[in-house]
Order: C-alpha cells, then sequence, then structure tokens
C-alpha cells in the first residue's frame, strides 16, 4: 500500500509542476525591463501558456481515467524538463522571442495533463485502501496544498536567482530541471490507482448541472486573482517601480500565493459553497484596493491588495476541486476535474486582455470593470447556491 507516503509523492508531481508553471510570473518583469519586450508581449508570453494548458487538461484528465494515472502524468513530469530547457534559451538573443512563446506552450501543455492527473491520483491516493483513515476532503485538500506550495516557491526561488545569481535568464529554469528529475524518481514506484481499462467510458465528460451553475461561474477566478495581483499589479505601477521592479513581482507573488496557502487550511472547515461566495468577496474587495493603489500610484497600497486577493484564490480553489470530487463519477473524476482547471485558467487571460486594453482606459478604470464582473459572479453562485446533484455512491 502507498499510504500516507503515497500521497504525499503524488502531490510532490502538483508541487514541482506549479514551481515551473510559475516561476515565470516573477521574471516577466525581468523581460521587460532587461530584455525591453513590450508590456503586451510580456503578457502574451504569459498567456500563451493557458492556451497550450487547456487542450492538455481537456485530453489528459479523460485520457488518464481510461488509460491509467501513471502512464499520463510521468511523460508529462519528464517533458516540463525540456520545456524548462527552451525557455532558458530565451536568454539568446537570436533565438529569444520564438523560444518564450514555444516554452511557455509547451510547459502549457505538459502542465494540464500533470494537473489534471496529479490532482486526482493525490485524490484516490486519499482515500482507502491507500490511506483509509483520510477524510471525504482530504485529497481535495492536498492537491490544492502541493499545487500552491509550487506557485509560491516556484517565482520566489526564480525572483531571487533573476535579482543576484548569474545567468538569470537561464538559472531558474535550470533549478527546475533539476527538482523535476528527483520528483520523477519519487513518483516513478507510485502505485497505479486506475488500471488501464477499468472504465470504458471515452474521452466524453458529462458535465453536471450543479457544475454548471456553481463551478463554473466561480472558477476563471480561482486563477484569475492571483494573475491580477502579481501580473497587473506590477504593469500598472511600472513608473513608480524603476530600478526595483523583479523583486516587487516577486514580493506580489510570494505575498498572494503564500495568503492563499495560509487560507487553506481554514477553507477546509467551510462548506464549499461559503467558501466560494467568501473567495469572491475577497476578489472583490481586493480588486477594489487594486484599483485604488494603481490609481494613487502606490506600491505600499498593493500589498494589502495581494493579500485580499491571495486569499480569494486559496478559497476559491478549495471550494472548487471539493465541489468537483463530490460530485464527480470515479470514472470521470479526472476528466472533471480537467475541465474544472480548464475553467479555472481562463482567469490567466485577464493581464493579456487588460494589457491590450490600456489604449482605451487606465488600469483603475480596468480594474473597476473586471471587480463588476466578479459581483456578478458572487450574485450568480449566490442564486445558484442550492442546487443539487446526486452524491455519486
Amino acid at each position: 500500500m502507498a499510504g500516507v507516503q503515497g500521497w504525499m509523492r503524488a502531490a510532490a508531481a502538483l508541487f514541482a509542476i506549479g514551481y515551473g508553471a510559475n516561476q515565470f510570473s516573477s521574471l516577466m518583469v525581468m523581460y521587460r525591463e532587461q530584455a525591453h519586450y513590450p508590456a503586451v508581449v510580456v503578457a502574451a508570453f504569459f498567456g500563451v501558456y493557458a492556451a497550450g494548458l487547456v487542450p492538455g487538461l481537456l485530453l489528459g484528465g479523460p485520457a488518464s481515467d481510461r488509460w491509467g494515472r501513471r502512464r499520463l502524468l510521468l511523460p508529462s513530469l519528464v517533458v516540463s524538463a525540456p520545456a524548462s530547457a527552451v525557455l532558458a534559451l530565451g536568454g539568446v538573443a537570436a533565438v529569444s522571442q520564438p523560444a518564450l512563446y514555444t516554452g511557455r506552450f509547451l510547459f502549457g501543455v505538459v502542465t494540464g495533463i500533470a494537473m489534471a492527473v496529479g490532482t486526482t491520483w493525490v485524490k484516490e491516493l486519499s482515500q482507502a485502501p491507500w490511506d483509509p483513515g483520510a477524510d471525504a476532503a482530504a485529497g481535495a485538500r492536498r492537491a490544492a496544498l502541493g499545487l500552491s506550495a509550487g506557485f509560491c516557491v516556484g517565482p520566489l526561488v526564480a525572483g531571487v536567482l533573476a535579482q543576484w545569481a548569474p545567468l538569470p535568464m537561464e538559472l531558474p529554469y535550470l533549478v527546475h530541471i533539476v527538482l523535476t528529475a528527483a520528483v520523477v524518481a519519487a513518483v516513478a514506484g507510485l502505485p497505479e490507482t486506475r488500471p488501464p481499462g477499468a472504465f470504458r467510458s471515452g474521452l466524453r465528460v458529462h458535465l453536471p448541472r450543479r457544475f454548471r451553475r456553481v463551478v463554473a461561474p466561480m472558477a476563471p477566478w480561482v486563477f484569475g486573482a492571483p494573475a491580477l495581483s502579481f501580473a497587473v499589479q506590477p504593469a500598472a505601477l511600472g513608473p513608480q517601480l524603476a530600478g526595483f521592479g523583479l523583486v516587487y513581482a516577486t514580493l506580489l507573488t510570494t505575498v498572494t500565493l503564500g495568503t492563499g496557502i495560509a487560507v487553506q487550511s481554514w477553507a477546509r472547515r467551510l462548506s464549499p459553497v461559503t467558501g466560494a461566495r467568501l473567495g469572491l468577496v475577497a476578489l472583490v474587495g481586493g480588486l477594489l484596493v487594486a484599483a485604488a493603489a494603481a490609481a494613487l500610484g502606490s506600491p505600499v497600497l498593493a500589498v494589502p491588495a495581494s493579500v485580499v486577493l491571495g486569499a480569494g484564490y486559496g478559497l476559491l480553489l478549495v471550494a472548487g476541486l471539493i465541489e468537483v470530487q463530490r460530485m464527480a463519477e470515479p470514472a470521470q473524476l479526472a476528466g472533471l476535474t480537467a475541465v474544472y482547471y480548464a475553467f479555472t485558467y481562463i482567469g490567466f487571460l485577464l493581464p493579456v486582455l487588460l494589457a491590450a486594453l490600456t489604449g482605451l482606459a487606465g488600469y483603475p478604470v480596468l480594474l473597476l470593470v473586471v471587480a463588476l464582473l466578479a459581483a456578478l459572479s458572487l450574485a450568480a453562485v449566490m442564486s445558484a447556491g442550492r442546487v443539487r446533484e446526486p452524491v455519486p455512491g
């Protein structure tokens, strides 16, 4: 039996993927200030990742329901190492822009597969017979913690290395390659919880009514909240950050995701509907503070905005995963998890959209508009919160 060590090793895979996927967040300022890419191009580097991630999620999750978890997760982890190597080529002037687009897209594909499969594997290793003592929501909490820790540590280490270590455009990615090799070795011996051929459900995923009415309206804000915090706020405060933009972006990233991790231990005590509502309330409040920080040009005010947005992220991520794991049939658990993550990553397109719209309105106005959209999502979740689905047996 895998026991507790089993779910921890599967969660380590989520940590490594989250680490590699999000280390780019703190490096965006480096590419803007040192490589002199326009803000829209840097936002496009950030957003093209989502373009690769969505097909990775939508194909990888249902495929693992049919052919097994390890058979899908291990190759995606292995391929994430060369994806980081391609990103490291972004420091070579002759191939920099194509390498960054290619590496980010490739990373999106493998991350999508690994997130859907890894989250499901953690859930299955957190129940009988692998871990009989775990409660019903343990898998969702453990998966969220592993992923969030990777999202937090990756940009922190990458930002520090880029600021003070040699080879700032290459070394952060090399560290991720070494980490990935260690995690692949740890995951290779995990037991298969869904043997190939156990289910013949195909690659189509049924979306329960509760998913459409409750989960879908809040899901894009899961990663929309941190993206607005550490990708949009530094761009909005650009003139005030001359000389320390990279360190500041690293600070906001760490504060946002560190807060998200901290609230997850509290979020587990809430019902998923309550967690979703509180998360959306925090999102609206954080956006209002972020709009004020942008209007006043205040880097100091942006920090509490990141705290509140990070709290919204942590609450929404845990609430969504618990909802999905409660409503999914065993034959479609990874598939429905993948669809959920695909919805969440819509939020990562917000920095690209807002950067493109700055010619029409400034960041303070744009952030207020986004706050209004978040408030509408809150109203939709509150009105549909009583929708119930039969719990799979």
